[in-house]
């Protein structure tokens, strides 16, 4: 083997790693976002916000996938069984994943290990709110007549174990009045039925929640978050009102699968951020009561830790089980 000959095996050879993390970032067919609630939920919305960008950011159709059931669960599942290439990817209450480990043993995948953070996207706060026919103007009003009113106040919610009936739980209790908590099928849902009197008071997200209380169609009574909302600026916060789970609220966030290459993550990090700072999408995130609270894979990581240890406490704390 002559010099030249050897030089030019030991180029191609270095040239190697640079190629395969270069074809490690790119995308070679559509990306889906898998989102594993009902359409007209916050995940929904924000997916939809997102995708005409990222399309023109990844050079490749971005698609948005309702994926429901089993409180998030069957979307992440598949999410967690796509290659790990980058072209799935789920948008979701990632407040409400971190409370899969804790309400299932039988949990198809592993969470830390089969999904890989991503980034954060937004936080948003709830908001507590009840249909017209309550009799309740202010928080007092409301926990008066829940308390002289045992069971006959529904509560709707986006599913057993989600946050926001995890956050309700925490509220009722300390009020010390016996609701009804009736699950439904994701937070739009929910929120279909409490406008239509199905059901009596809801907790949930600013974003979707926001303008069913414009339009009247429900009656803000309080709001999670370190201040009260704009548009609503006599609704007191959580903290003021002295209840638990003042910083509760929907975190919306995006994962890949498992596995997925650093390259890759960091790419799909980089596009989402720059998506997310869009004027008109920003502006739009702003209108709809949340915050940019975009971040990268690994505070993402450490902050989704941190979340499956609080609610699971919780879930232990009220004994719910969901297999």
């Amino acid at each position: 083997m002559n010099r030249r000959h050897l030089l030019g095996l030991t180029a191609g050879a270095l040239a190697l790693p640079a190629l395969t993390g270069a074809r490690a970032q790119s995308f070679d067919r559509p990306v889906r976002i898998i989102v594993p609630f009902a359409p007209g939920g916050t995940s929904d919305i924000l997916a939809r916000l997102l995708a005409p960008d990222l399309t023109r950011g990844f050079g490749q159709n971005v698609v948005v996938e309702n994926r429901t059931g089993a409180g998030g669960n069957i979307g992440a599942d598949v999410v967690a069984k796509s290659p790990p290439d980058g072209h799935a990817l789920l948008l979701i209450d990632v407040s409400t994943l971190a409370t899969a480990p804790s309400l299932y043993t039988r949990l198809p995948f592993d969470l830390k290990r089969d999904l890989a953070p991503v980034t954060m996207l937004i936080y948003a706060p709830y908001i507590l709110a009840v249909h017209p026919s309550v009799p309740a103007r202010n928080a007092a009003e409301l926990v008066a007549y829940a308390k002289a009113n045992p069971q006959r106040v529904n509560v709707g919610h986006a599913g057993i174990g989600v946050g926001n009936h995890l956050t309700g739980l925490l509220v009722t209790q300390h009020w010390g009045a016996d609701l009804t908590q009736v699950p439904y099928r994701g937070g739009a849902a929910a929120l279909t039925a409490v406008a239509a009197g199905e059901s009596q008071m809801i907790i949930n997200g600013a974003t979707a929640t926001a303008p069913f209380c414009k339009q009247g169609t429900l009656r803000p009574i309080a709001v999670t978050g370190p201040a009260r909302l704009a548009d609503f600026p006599d609704v007191p916060t959580f903290q003021e009102l002295g209840w638990p789970a003042a910083d509760s609220g929907t975190w919306q966030g995006i994962l890949a699968q498992g596995g997925t290459p650093a390259p890759m993550v960091n790419r799909l990090a980089g596009e989402i951020r720059t998506a997310m700072a869009v004027p008109a999408t920003a502006e739009r995130i702003t209108a709809l009561g949340a915050v940019n609270r975009v971040e990268g894979p690994d505070s993402f990581r450490t902050w989704l830790d941190n979340e499956i240890e609080v609610w699971g406490r919780v879930v232990r704390a009220n004994n719910i089980k969901l297999d």
